[in-house]
């Protein structure tokens, strides 16, 4: 009688080891087609981006960003993650009326995502004040544009 329940238990583990072995996302199982790109495309979206700044109006920045998205920006210490928190944001840093240069950056392309990071300055045209910051923008390819899903821009800690 004893043999029976330990029979039964190695089977049902084996079958549980089994199951947790096979992969659940296979490559094969994947319908998402990879949008192509390049390094390219990629940089053009930052220009895309500052392009937009240039026009003063929060909501044509806005439209660079995914509806699910974050923006960590430089000058807030609080997290954007609506259109009307990043409006808001946008609102007042457009004042000072922003132009970005881009200093260094790396890029990685993966299946319909992109992330460029580096190093950037802005300078501020009614103010002449200059910033020097780093930068991480996310991209996601929505089906028919790149969108920023993900933004974080801060102060370098160091002056130099």
């Amino acid at each position: 009688m004893k043999r029976f329940p330990i029979a039964f238990l190695v089977l049902a583990l084996a079958g549980c080891a089994t199951n947790q072995s096979a992969p659940v996302n296979t490559q094969a199982s994947r319908t998402e087609s990879c949008k192509v790109t390049s390094e390219q495309e990629i940089a053009g979206l930052f220009d895309r981006w500052n392009r937009s700044l240039q026009t003063g109006d929060p909501r044509k920045v806005v439209a660079n960003y995914a509806e699910r998205s974050i923006l960590l920006p430089t000058v807030s210490n609080k997290p954007r993650v609506t259109v009307a928190e990043k409006e808001d944001y946008f609102q007042h840093f457009l004042q000072d009326r922003p132009s970005g240069k881009i200093d260094f950056r790396s890029i990685e392309l993966g299946c319909n995502s992109a992330v460029d990071s580096g190093l950037y300055t802005f300078t501020f045209a009614r103010t002449g004040t200059v910033v020097k910051a780093r930068y991480t923008y996310a991209y996601r390819w929505d089906g028919t544009q790149w969108l920023i899903t993900s933004h974080h821009s801060s102060a370098m800690p160091e002056k130099t």
